[in-house]
């Protein structure tokens, strides 16, 4: 399977009154780095015809991440069946490598005119594995 990962800083308009990332945040950032995984390996021909919708998330919270902590997000395709395909997540901090956020979110491929499930097809399961 093939890794994609961002790296970045966390700013004072990620969090909340607790001082910690805002919880929707951490959604924006799984939503953020599966569409930015998306544009890197799938031509505009391919993006075209083709729509993701978001069926459901998985998010387990396991540490905060606070003002200024870095911030690694790594993503990658761990199966897919029919129409539906599950992206996992990770949120770590980047520099002691804590698992701040495990998500895994069930993604369904829709025809772009008619936004009818379809099968992923073989030739984009293959962009997204590890050659």
């Amino acid at each position: 399977m093939q890794h994609y990962k961002e790296t970045f800083k966390v700013v004072k308009e990620d969090l909340d009154d607790l001082n910690h990332v805002n919880n929707i945040r951490y959604i924006e950032w799984i939503l953020e780095i599966s569409k930015n995984h998306w544009l890197e390996v799938v031509d505009e021909a391919i993006r075209n015809e083709i729509v993701w919708v978001v069926k459901s998330h998985n998010i387990n919270y396991a540490k905060p991440a606070k003002l200024n902590d870095p911030i690694e997000v790594t993503t990658y395709i761990k199966n897919t069946k029919g129409p539906l395909s599950i992206r996992v997540v990770e949120i770590r901090n980047n520099k002691t490598g804590q698992l701040l956020v495990n998500a895994s979110t069930e993604w369904c491929l829709l025809d772009a005119k008619t936004f009818r499930p379809k099968r992923v097809p073989e030739s984009i399961q293959n962009l997204f594995i590890k050659v």
